[in-house]
């Protein structure tokens, strides 16, 4: 299923602005050396695998996951197609142009606006409802399906793709612990800001008791 609408203008600058500030969090990641996000880190090893750009990869990666969304005939749009492609396009952009930490108090100090980046990024690109990106979408959706908060969802997904990130050999650090535990509020506190949390399934109401005749 898809939602491909045209978008109002105001649309399209907050969905850019949360695209862009969501490669510049994945330069300032890699450029800690701290370790990469789960989902970089998986990147990246597949990039040593592959010999592709990790820019490259990311961007492969999302169509497998949008290909499976499609399956699932799960609804996409501009957005999601943007994700795709821009996110990687300004991380490889951007990293000539940021320095590598020089220790580690600049290190932390890039993954903390990293992740701070990274939340209102989703929030803001997210809010745009032009459509997630496959990695949101997947979160949006197990979300509602679950009945779980993004919070949660997000940690249990980045739990799993950090594993298979470190099997294939991809940059494991502090930071990717600290980012797989982390993102998840961050997610929630970015999707807060931009009024986009995804409504989650509320319980049955239990049934009425029944009335006892006291005769």
């Amino acid at each position: 299923m898809t939602g491909f609408r045209r978008g109002s203008t105001r649309q399209w600058v907050q969905l850019m602005i949360g695209l862009g500030l969501y490669g510049i969090a994945i330069t300032l990641m890699l450029r800690s050396e701290l370790g990469l996000g789960p989902w970089d880190m998986f990147h990246q090893g597949i990039s040593r695998l592959s010999g592709f750009p990790v820019g490259v990869v990311s961007q492969l990666v999302g169509f497998a996951l949008l290909g499976g969304l499609m399956l699932a005939r799960v609804r996409f749009g501009w957005g999601t197609i943007s994700n795709i492609l821009l996110i990687g396009l300004v991380t490889d952009l951007t990293l000539p142009l940021v320095p590598t930490a020089p220790n580690l108090v600049w290190a932390y100090s890039y993954y903390v606006v990293a992740m701070v980046a990274c939340g209102l990024a989703t929030g803001a690109y997210i809010g745009a409802q032009m459509g997630a990106g496959p990695r949101d979408s997947l979160m949006m959706i197990l979300s509602r399906r679950l009945g779980w908060p993004v919070r949660r969802v997000r940690t249990a997904i980045e739990l799993v793709v950090l594993l298979c990130g470190w099997l294939m050999g991809g940059q494991a650090g502090v930071g990717t612990l600290i980012f797989a535990l982390s993102i998840g509020p961050a997610a929630q506190w970015g999707l807060h800001l931009f009024d986009a949390v995804p409504k989650l399934p509320q319980p049955a109401p239990a049934p009425a008791a029944l009335a006892v005749d006291p005769r």
